[in-house]
C-alpha cells in the first residue's frame, strides 16, 4: 500500500489525529487534486466545488482540529 493511501486510512479512521504529520496531509491533499498555496504560516488548499482547507504546521504535525476538518471535507467527497 502506498504512503498516501496509508495516510488516508489513518486520517479517515480518526484514531490518531494528533500524530498525523503536516507534510503527510499536504501530500495527501495534493494527491487528491487540491491545489496548495502558502500564505504566511498557513497552507491553504483549494479544490473547485469544495470548501477551503487551511493547515498549519505545529512542530512537524498537523493540528488535530484541522485533521478533523480535512476528514469532514473528504467525507463530503464520498471518500470512506
Amino acid at each position: 500500500m502506498s504512503n498516501w493511501k496509508k495516510t488516508l486510512e489513518r486520517l479517515m479512521t480518526g484514531q490518531s489525529d494528533a500524530s498525523i504529520g503536516y507534510d503527510e496531509v499536504c501530500q495527501l491533499l495534493s494527491r487528491l487534486g487540491y491545489i496548495g498555496k502558502q500564505s504566511g504560516s498557513h497552507n491553504i488548499f483549494r479544490k473547485p466545488g469544495f470548501d477551503l482547507i487551511n493547515l498549519q504546521n505545529s512542530g512537524g504535525k498537523a493540528k488535530s482540529y484541522q485533521v478533523r476538518q480535512v476528514r469532514e471535507q473528504l467525507r463530503k467527497q464520498g471518500l470512506p
